[in-house]
C-alpha cells in the first residue's frame, strides 16, 4: 500500500520565523514534519510513498533521498506549477493503479491508528473515505456532513460561517481506491474538496467519512506551530 503525501505548501506564513522551508521541513522536537509523518506510516506497516514538491525542492530531497535511510521507498513528483491536492496525485496516476492508497496532506503534525480507518472504507466499499476532526473554526476547512451510515451527503470546502451546520471537517486524509482517478482531469489545476467530491457526491458516487481516535494539529502559522511543539513535548501524540 502506498500514500501520497502533499508536500508542496510554501510556508508562507511561518517565515516570519526564518524558516524559509517548504512546510513539510519545518522542525518538530529536533525533526522535520515529513520525517514525523513517514515514521507514524511506517509504524504501520506503509513504506512506500510518493511525495510531491515545488517550493525548495532539495530541501526534501537533499535530506530524504530515495528514503533508504529511514526504511522506506520514496518517489517525487516535481510540480514546477502547483496541480492542486488532486492534480498532483491525477499526475502520478501511473504508479496508483494497482491497489487503494492513502492522500495525506502535509501540513498537519498527526498521530493516529490507520486500521479502523481502513477497515471502515473495506466494509462500506466506498471509492473515497474521509477522516474528518472537530474544529472550533470548522469554515476554515472542508465541511463534512454525512447520514448515519456515515456516507457523505454533503463536501463543502471553506463555506460561509451561515451556512455551516457541523463543526467536523477533513483532516486532510483519504483512503482512495484508484476508480477515484478517473474523476479528476489530467495536466490541470484540481482540489479534491472544490472540485473531486463534490463532483463524486453529485454522481451518487459512494464517498464516506469516518472520525478517527487522532491527535490532528495544523502547524501553518508560528502560533500553531509553538502548540504543536508543545503538545509533542508533552506526550500527547500517541
Amino acid at each position: 500500500m502506498k500514500a501520497f503525501i502533499l508536500a508542496a505548501g510554501l510556508g508562507t506564513r511561518l517565515r516570519s520565523l526564518g524558516l524559509d522551508v517548504p512546510k513539510v521541513m519545518v522542525p518538530i522536537c529536533g525533526k522535520p514534519l515529513l520525517e514525523h509523518h513517514l515514521e507514524l506510516f511506517k509504524r504501520q506497516g506503509i513504506r512506500e510513498f510518493i511525495v510531491n514538491l515545488h517550493y525548495l525542492p532539495e530541501k526534501i530531497t537533499d535530506y530524504f533521498g530515495d528514503g533508504s535511510k529511514f526504511g522506506v521507498t520514496i518517489e517525487y513528483s516535481r510540480e514546477p506549477e502547483l496541480l492542486g491536492t488532486a492534480g498532483a496525485v491525477k499526475k502520478m496516476e501511473h504508479a496508483l493503479r494497482d491497489g487503494m492508497f492513502v492522500v495525506f496532506y502535509g501540513d498537519n503534525l498527526v498521530s493516529m491508528d490507520f486500521a479502523p480507518l481502513l477497515e471502515f472504507h473495506r466494509k462500506r466499499r466506498a471509492l473515497a473515505t474521509v477522516a474528518l476532526f472537530e474544529s472550533s473554526e470548522p469554515w476554515t476547512g472542508g465541511v463534512v456532513e454525512t447520514d448515519a451510515s456515515g456516507r457523505v451527503r454533503r463536501f463543502v470546502e471553506k463555506p460561509d460561517r451561515k451556512e455551516i451546520s457541523t463543526n467536523l471537517i477533513s483532516a486532510g486524509i483519504f483512503v482512495v481506491e484508484p476508480a477515484v482517478l478517473q474523476e479528476i482531469p489530467a495536466g490541470q489545476f484540481c482540489d479534491f474538496g472544490k472540485e473531486v467530491f463534490p463532483r463524486m457526491l453529485a454522481k451518487g458516487l459512494p464517498v464516506y467519512a469516518m472520525k478517527p481516535d487522532a491527535y490532528i494539529h495544523d502547524v501553518g502559522t508560528p502560533e500553531r506551530l509553538a502548540k504543536a511543539q508543545r503538545d509533542f513535548e508533552k506526550g500527547l501524540l500517541k
